[in-house]
C-alpha cells in the first residue's frame, strides 16, 4: 500500500496537520511530527531521545526551520526568491510562515516520511529516519531537479525536557560549542550533550529563544498549549542538481554522517522484516495485501530493548506513541501479534524471559514509571495475559527449554492467586472464581482514576479476568503434561471455575454480567469485556451463549475501528473523547472505541459463525485508517459517536497486534 498525498492534502493545513508521522530507534526514542511540518503536540520533535532506554524520553531537537533561496545565479539579487519550507503557528493564532504551501507531495517510504517541495522549477526532497539502537536522527535533503543551484538554510530549534512537559524559555542559557562539522549543545552541566552535525554545511552558532509556538492538539486535550524553543545554530549550504545534504542530531559524539549509507541500512532493516514475514507465511496461497505488509513494519516500532543488567539485555514492548512506556498488560496482549504473527518468535522469547524476572508475589508489573526503575504492580489481568502469551509462543515453537525454565514462575503465580496476593486478589473458595479489588484501586484494563475517583472500579469478579483465569488454568495443566509435571490440581481448579462461570450469564438481557459480586451487586452494563469469554482458546460459555454475546456486541458495541467500551444505551455513555483531563478520562472507558478490541471480536465471530471471509471484512476499515492520524499505523482509540474520529495515541501496539493476529486467523 502506497501512503501518499499531493496538494489535495498537503496544501490544506487542516488536513496536513491532522496526519502525523513516526520513526523509532528500537530503544524507546522516536521522531514525530505532522505532514505540514507544524508542531501541534508537546510530543513532536526530530529527536526525542530515550536517555534511560526504553524510557527517560527527552525532547532534544524540536524542529528545523528550513528556507530555500532560489534564483540567485541567473537573476538580479532582487529577483531571487525565498521559499520558506517550514510552518509555524504562534499563540496569537497567526500562521507564519506558510511553508506547507510549497509542499507538493508527501509519502511514506516504508516507515520513512518523504517530503517533496516545489520551488519554481526546483524540486527538493527530504527524508527523516533514525538509527536503530541509537539516539540519532537523520534528516537528508536531495535536490532532485533544478535549473540552477539552490541555497538551503536550516535553523535548528532545540530543547531539553521530559517529553510530557513543556518549556518556557525565561532566559535559559545553554552552552553551545563549535565542533567539527557542527555544534555541541549542553542544556546545563549535567545534561546529556546534543550534537548537531552536517556532512557539508557551514554551522553558525546562535542563541535565540523563539517564544510562543502554539500546540493545538494540547489545547484540545485541555493541557498547556504553548512552548518556547531555542535556536542554537544556522546551517547553510548550496546544492547543485543531484546533490544532497545530510543533517544528523545525536547524543553520540561521532555518529556516521554518511546519509546514503545510513539510509540503505534503514531500508535493509525494513526489507528484512518483510522478508521474514513473507517467508513465515509462504505456504499461504493468496498474496498478502499491501496494507497488512505495512502493519508488519508498524509492529516493529513498538519492540524495544530493556536491559536487565549491564550484561543481560532483553526485549519489551512500548504500549503506544507518543506517551506510553512498556506496560505489562499491553505487552502481553500485544506479544502474539507483534512477534509471532510477524515470524519473530525469538523476540517473543526474550520478552517472556524479561518479564519473568519482574514477577513479584505472583504478579506481573503493570508499568515501569518514566522516572525511576521501581515497577508498579497494580493490575489483575497482566499476569493472566502472560499465560496466554506463553501459550501462543509455545504453540508456535514447542520450545520445551523455555517452558521448563518458566514453569516454576507460572506455578508460583497460580499459588499466589489461590491463597491471595495484593489488592485482595484471591480465589473465592465458594465458587472457584477470581476476585479482585478494593476501595480506591483500579486493577483491570479499564483503569482510569481521577484523583480519588475510580471511574470504572469493577471490584469483584470481572468477566474477562475470570475467562483469562480459566484459560490460564487449562494452559497450566497442558504445560504440566508436556513436561511431565503433576497436572491434576490445575485441571480441578479449572473445572470448578467452569462449573460456576454460568453465574455470569444474564438470562434477562441475553448476554453476560460485566462484574459479579461487586460492592453494588452484579453489574449488568453491556461492555466488551465478555467478548474474551468467546475469543480466548477455551470458552467457558456454551455455544448458544457464545452466539448471544457476539450478537449483542455486534449490535451495540461494534464500529468500523473497534468496540465501544460501553453501550450507547447506557446512561453513563459518552460518545466524544476530548476536553481537559477530567473530561477525557471520564470518557475513556465509558463509550470510547478501542481499536484493539476488533481483534477479539473477529476471533469470537469466527468461532461462532465459522465464516472467515465475513469475519475478515470487519478488519478492512483499518486499511483506510492507515492514511489518517498516525500514518502507516493504527490508533489507540476513537470517538464512540460517528464519524468515530481517531483520538489518543497515533500508534498503539495492541491495535496493530490484534489486527495482524486476527487477519492471520481468518486466512481461508
Amino acid at each position: 500500500m502506497c501512503i501518499e498525498f499531493g496538494r489535495e492534502v498537503c496544501g490544506i493545513l487542516d488536513l496536513a496537520e491532522s496526519r502525523e508521522w513516526l520513526v523509532t530507534n528500537g530503544i524507546g526514542g522516536y521522531a514525530s511530527g505532522t505532514v505540514a511540518g507544524l508542531l501541534t503536540r508537546r510530543y513532536h520533535g526530530l529527536l526525542v531521545a530515550a536517555l534511560k532506554p526504553p524510557l527517560g524520553r527527552t525532547l532534544m531537537l524540536a524542529k528545523l526551520d528550513e528556507t530555500v533561496l532560489y534564483g540567485v545565479s541567473v537573476a538580479p539579487p532582487q529577483e531571487a526568491r525565498n521559499y520558506p519550507l517550514h510552518t509555524n503557528r504562534w499563540t496569537d493564532g497567526i500562521i507564519s510562515p506558510n511553508g506547507y504551501q510549497h509542499l507538493e507531495h508527501f509519502s511514506l517510504e516504508g516507515t520513512i516520511p518523504v517530503w517533496r517541495f516545489a520551488c519554481a522549477d526546483a524540486l527538493l526532497e527530504k527524508r527523516v529516519w533514525m538509527q536503530q539502537g541509537a539516539n540519532t536522527t537523520y534528516v537528508r535533503y536531495i535536490l532532485r531537479r533544478a535549473s540552477q543551484p539552490l541555497q538551503l538554510t536550516l535553523k535548528a530549534m532545540v530543547n531539553y525536557r521530559d517529553y510530557h512537559s513543556d518549556t518556557q524559555g525565561n532566559g535559559w542559557q545553554m552552552s553551545i560549542e563549535p565542533v567539527p562539522q557542527g555544534i555541541c549543545v549542553s542544556a546545563y552541566p549535567s545534561a546529556v550533550p546534543l550534537y548537531l552535525l552536517c556532512d557539508r554545511a557551514n554551522a553558525i552558532p546562535a542563541h535565540n529563544w523563539y517564544y510562543g509556538f502554539d500546540l493545538a492538539v494540547e489545547r484540545y486535550r485541555g493541557l498547556s498549549d504553548r512552548e518556547d524553543h531555542l535556536h542554537v545554530a544556522t546551517f547553510q549550504v548550496t546544492l547543485n542538481p543531484g546533490e544532497s545534504l545530510t543533517f544528523v542530531a545525536s547524543t553520540e559524539k561521532q555518529p556516521d554522517l554518511n546519509g546514503e549509507t545510513a539510509l540503505k541500512l534503514r531500508h535493509a532493516q525494513e526489507q528484512k522484516l518483510i522478508a521474514v514475514w513473507k517467508s513465515n507465511h509462504s505456504s499461504h496461497t493468496k498474496e498478502t495485501p499491501a496494507w497488512v505488509n505495512r502493519l508488519v513494519l508498524a509492529a516493529d516500532q513498538f519492540i524495544v530493548d530493556r536491559s536487565l543488567s549491564d550484561e543481560i539485555h532483553g526485549k519489551t514492548i512500548i504500549a503506544g506513541y507518543h506517551w506510553f512506556g512498556d506496560w505489562g498488560r499491553d505487552t502481553m496482549i500485544s506479544l502474539p501479534g507483534l512477534t509471532l504473527s510477524t515470524g519473530r518468535p525469538e523476540i517473543a522469547r526474550s520478552i517472556l524471559r524479561t518479564f519473568a524476572k519482574y514477577v513479584d508475589q505472583g504478579m506481573l508489573p503493570n508499568r515501569f514509571p518514566d522516572a525511576g526503575e521501581t515497577p508498579e504492580y497494580n493490575t489483575v489481568d497482566a499476569t493472566l495475559w502472560y499465560f496466554e502469551a506463553l501459550r501462543a509462543y509455545y504453540n508456535a515453537t514447542e520450545d520445551d527449554d523455555l517452558l521448563e525454565e518458566l514453569f516454576p514462575v507460572l506455578a508460583d503465580i497460580i499459588d499466589w492467586h489461590c491463597r491471595g496476593t495484593r489488592y485482595n486478589i484471591h480465589l473465592d473458595a465458594a465458587d472457584g472464581l477470581l476476585y479482585a479489588g478494593e476501595a480506591g484501586v483500579q486493577l483491570t484494563w479499564m483503569d482510569v482514576k481521577i484523583g480519588d475517583w475510580v471511574v470504572t472500579p469493577r471490584t469483584g469478579k470481572p468477566i474477562e479476568v475470570n475467562a483469562l483465569w480459566y484459560n490460564a488454568l487449562r494452559t497450566m495443566a497442558n504445560f504440566a503434561r508436556h513436561i511431565g509435571k503433576p497436572h491434576q490440581e490445575y485441571d480441578a481448579i479449572a473445572e470448578r471455575a467452569l462449573a460456576r462461570f454460568s453465574r455470569f450469564w444474564n438470562q434477562q438481557t441475553g448476554y453476560c454480567y460485566d462484574v459479579l459480586d461487586s460492592p453494588d451487586g452484579d453489574d449488568s452494563s453491556l461492555r466488551p469485556n465478555q467478548i474474551f469469554a468467546v475469543s480466548l482458546p477455551e470458552s467457558p460459555l456454551n455455544p448458544a451463549q457464545q452466539k448471544s454475546v457476539v450478537d449483542a456486541c455486534a449490535r451495540m458495541l461494534l464500529t468500523s475501528h473497534g468496540l465501544r467500551s460501553l453501550s450507547p444505551d447506557d446512561p453513563q455513555y459518552q460518545g466524544h473523547y476530548g476536553g481537559d483531563r477530567h473530561q477525557r478520562d471520564s470518557a475513556y472507558h465509558q463509550g470510547t472505541v478501542w481499536g484493539w478490541l476488533i481483534g477479539p471480536f473477529v476471533l469470537a465471530h469466527l468461532r461462532v459463525y465459522k465464516h472467515p471471509v465475513q469475519a475478515r471484512q470487519f478488519l478492512e476499515p483499518m486499511a483506510n485508517h492507515l492514511h489518517a492520524h498516525g500514518l502507516g499505523s493504527l490508533s489507540e482509540i476513537f470517538d464512540g459517536d460517528p464519524p468515530m474520529t481517531p483520538r489518543g495515541c497515533i500508534a498503539q501496539a495492541w491495535t496493530v497486534a490484534e489486527v495482524l493476529r486476527a487477519w492471520l486467523a481468518t486466512e481461508v
